[in-house]
């Protein structure tokens, strides 16, 4: 039996190989969750660079936010790369969830990344 951690990679490949694929140079919306926090990144994969991030480790959002573990705090994540990103010329990307189902705390900040002006 495999460890869950090499399932999850597993997982995790499976997915960017298939973003790659029907992406089209799109950069993409990368978005990482732990137990206490949510953390979110727009990657250009062309130039291997990180062109925008946010996470509820931020002070302005843990001054705002009772925990960084929940719903609320994906969105306002959500909002605050969806800004950032604009601010920065992209407006197309790809949503990389990652080895994460599509739900709850992934979906909130997919949801709010799309209020917040991107298109995914």
């Amino acid at each position: 039996m495999q460890l869950k951690q090499e399932l999850f990679n597993r997982r995790k490949k499976r997915s960017r190989v298939r973003l790659r694929r029907l992406g089209g140079g799109r950069p993409r919306l990368s978005v990482f969750r732990s137990g206490k926090h949510i953390y979110a990144q727009v990657i250009d994969d062309a130039a291997g660079k990180v062109v925008a991030a946010a996470s509820s480790l931020e002070k302005d959002a843990r001054s705002e936010l009772k925990t960084g573990a929940d719903k609320e705090a994906a969105g306002r994540i959500g909002k605050s790369i969806a800004e950032r990103a604009l601010a920065a010329g992209i407006k197309d990307v790809v949503f990389d969830r990652g080895a994460y189902q599509y739900h709850g705390r992934v979906k909130a900040l997919a949801e709010a990344a799309r209020e917040g002006g991107l298109n995914f």
